[in-house]
């Protein structure tokens, strides 16, 4: 693959699905060509939406479609593992949304399928491929705050939500850890690596999810930080980064942002702000471009969005959950 469109099929019809394709559509080097859902009524209705030629009522239809290079998998992430296994094992590449799966041991299983067959798989994980954020980063790794103290994140939805809400259905993987923690949980790691020891405590729904859940992660250099997630109380969504020699502070939307502030000891803060060359700062465009970088480069997996990150990553997801008690029907690890 070098110069020509990248050949897309999207796996499932709803809100984060739309919103990709809305995207994706906008992008000269990329082509929508196929869209599948559980049945043919709302990929067809997709499809007439976004002008996409062929839509599938199954699965299996859209795994074994020879024309599509790269498959978005955004089902809800309870299947996650099902639909992008499906798709690995039948030579598809695969971005597959957050959180990459409900527990550690379907990611790694998912890591394993990609390697075996020789396929791309990614996590849309779209912060780090988020241009701010790998400014941000660029920064830290540079040393311009000295050695990583403490990170602060915060990722909260004010709600409510009934219990029939997908975010309260344990069927679903539902609870704020998954669905928001993952934010905070992969920034503090994009920066700091796996924790050595974690603590955490929550608040639990009737359903047996977490409405809430607090953590605290350690390192064996002494780093700690301070992660919170809720579906019960909206938050600033902010994080600060503090180090040895200064400090950096993103006060609204750490996860996607738009301006940052650079403290360094004994020098004048300094703001910065995004390119509007990069677009949109919710767009989704920068981890689309970065899969299909990839895929033109032979890669099977993104230098931005490593395996074995996402893999580190849900073992800190897994361990929070079994400190607050946490479990979703038939799960085993």
């Amino acid at each position: 693959m070098t110069e020509q469109k990248v050949r897309w099929g999207i796996l499932a019809t709803g809100g984060m699905s739309a919103t990709f394709t809305a995207d994706l559509v906008d992008m000269p080097d990329a082509e929508v060509v196929a869209v599948a859902s559980r049945s043919a009524e709302p990929a067809k209705a997709f499809a007439e939406r976004f002008g996409i030629p062929r839509a599938y009522g199954d699965w299996a239809s859209l795994a074994h479609d020879e024309e599509v290079d790269v498959v978005y998998v955004a089902t809800p992430h309870s299947a996650h593992r099902a639909a992008a296994g499906l798709m690995l094992e039948s030579g598809r590449n695969v971005l597959c949304e957050k959180p990459f799966t409900l527990n550690a041991r379907e990611a790694k299983e998912l890591i394993a399928l990609a390697r075996d067959n020789g396929r791309f798989l990614m996590e849309a994980m779209w912060t780090y491929c988020h241009p701010m954020v790998r400014r941000l980063k660029a920064l830290v790794d540079d040393g311009a705050i000295g050695e990583v103290r403490h990170v602060q994140a915060d990722f909260g939805l004010a709600g409510p939500f009934p219990a029939s809400h997908r975010l309260r259905d344990p069927a679903l993987g539902g609870g704020a850890l998954l669905d928001l923690g993952v934010y905070p949980v992969s920034f503090t790691q994009l920066l700091l690596g796996e924790p050595s020891d974690i603590v955490a405590r929550a608040m639990l729904s009737e359903e047996g999810v977490d409405l809430q859940t607090g953590a605290l992660l350690s390192w064996e250099s002494g780093a700690l930080a301070s992660v919170h997630c809720s579906i019960v109380g909206g938050t600033a969504t902010s994080a600060s980064i503090t180090g040895s020699r200064g400090r950096i502070d993103i006060p609204h939307g750490f996860f996607f942002p738009e301006q940052f502030v650079l403290h360094r000891d004994g020098r004048d803060a300094e703001e910065f702000t995004a390119d509007p060359a990069d677009g949109p700062r919710n767009s989704l465009k920068h981890e689309a471009a970065e899969v299909m970088r990839a895929l033109r480069a032979g890669e099977t997996e993104s230098p931005l969005v490593p395996l074995d990150g996402t893999l580190a990553v849900m073992r800190t997801l897994d361990t929070i959950r079994d400190r607050v008690g946490v479990r979703y029907p038939g799960e085993t690890r």
